[in-house]
């Protein structure tokens, strides 16, 4: 599994970070990205629920 944040769209929200904190934080811009060396496999139920909840659609993965 890939997962993205398109910081185009990210509005810096926050839900992703407070569903999945082991995977999404704040970058310096204030907006959501992606952890480095983040567990997708274990997290991949949050990963889910943060990419449907999104309200701009900013995550992505594959």
């Amino acid at each position: 599994m890939v997962v993205k944040v398109d910081q185009e769209k990210c509005i810096g929200c926050g839900l992703c970070i407070n569903i999945c904190p082991e995977v999404f934080e704040f970058n310096e811009n204030n907006k959501s990205q992606v952890k480095a060396g983040a567990d997708f496999k274990k997290n991949e139920r949050c990963i889910k629920e943060s990419v449907q909840s999104c309200p701009v659609t900013a995550i992505e993965t594959e």
